[in-house]
């Protein structure tokens, strides 16, 4: 990717080497039993910390992590995400309005191993994720080398995605996506719930896949090879993928994001077309 020299977004919260607020109310051994019931019953380990550790229990004091840090980060990392962040800015900014809503940028949350959200304590083994109330975005860094070692899909457009799926979440959610799935998922079953969860997710992927044919087509910072990075980390990151490697079993009743092969194809529909309307994951019967 060409991001040298590119504009930085300053909706940075780098909250690197400050401690979750209230953190030490789980515990590692906490966080360690959740992740452990999440294997065994395939639910997302961030929904089990959020029943564990309510995020209305939680007071942050005045002058912590809450408020942010003083300044943008400096690191070569910490610049790369705000440079993504700022080019999914121009994206959305020009394409939501034409969707009939207003783009309000999110906030993107740098920290290290735990982090307190509005949706409740994430940690870095849970993954980047985005906080529908606070309407930020939570990245460990970390999480770009596992992508790159643990699932063999390096490269920085494979990094881009995953911030940029993770935008597509804020994008879902003011368009009032988020909130009528949720709803739904209240009267469902758990299989269904979960079928629900997997067109969400697809249809983040497709949102990522939008925001790079514009990075590619409108300001050029997309390099031969990049999208190609992109679809292997989407392919790297399916539940079958997944399941299989921490199980040795597939059990697709329980997916939440879709398997290996849905994820690099609605990421490569985003891709291909540019347009939001190409991400329609919900009326589509096949996925």
């Amino acid at each position: 990717m060409r991001w040298g020299g590119e504009r930085e977004s300053s909706n940075i919260e780098d909250r690197r080497g400050m401690g979750p607020v209230g953190a030490g109310g789980i515990g590692i051994g906490g966080i360690v039993f959740v992740l452990v019931v999440s294997y065994l019953t395939g639910t997302n380990p961030l929904t089990l910390l959020n029943l564990v550790e309510p995020a209305q229990e939680v007071s942050a004091p005045s002058g912590s992590e809450s408020s942010g840090p003083a300044g943008p980060p400096t690191d070569r990392l910490g610049k790369f995400a705000a440079v993504v962040l700022a080019d999914t800015e121009d994206t959305w900014q020009d394409l939501l309005p034409k969707l009939g809503a207003r783009y309000e940028e999110p906030k993107l949350v740098l920290f290290n191993g735990a982090v307190r959200s509005a949706c409740g304590l994430g940690s870095s083994a849970t993954g980047p994720f985005y906080c529908p109330p606070d309407r930020k975005v939570y990245l460990d860094l970390s999480f770009f080398d596992e992508l790159a070692q643990r699932f063999g899909a390096p490269g920085e457009f494979a990094q881009a995605y995953v911030i940029a799926h993770e935008v597509g979440h804020h994008v879902q959610n003011l368009l009032g996506i988020a909130d009528k799935v949720t709803r739904l998922q209240r009267q469902a079953t758990q299989t269904e719930g979960n079928a629900l969860s997997v067109r969400v997710e697809l249809q983040a992927d497709c949102l990522a896949g939008v925001w790079g044919y514009h990075a590619k087509q409108d300001r050029n910072v997309i390099e031969p090879g990049d999208f190609e990075s992109g679809l292997r980390a989407a392919s790297a990151i399916g539940d079958d993928r997944l399941q299989h490697m921490s199980r040795g079993s597939v059990q697709p009743e329980t997916w939440t994001h879709g398997s290996s092969e849905q994820r690099a194809t609605w990421l490569r529909r985003g891709l291909e077309s540019g347009d939001p309307h190409a991400c329609d994951t919900f009326t589509d019967s096949r996925l």
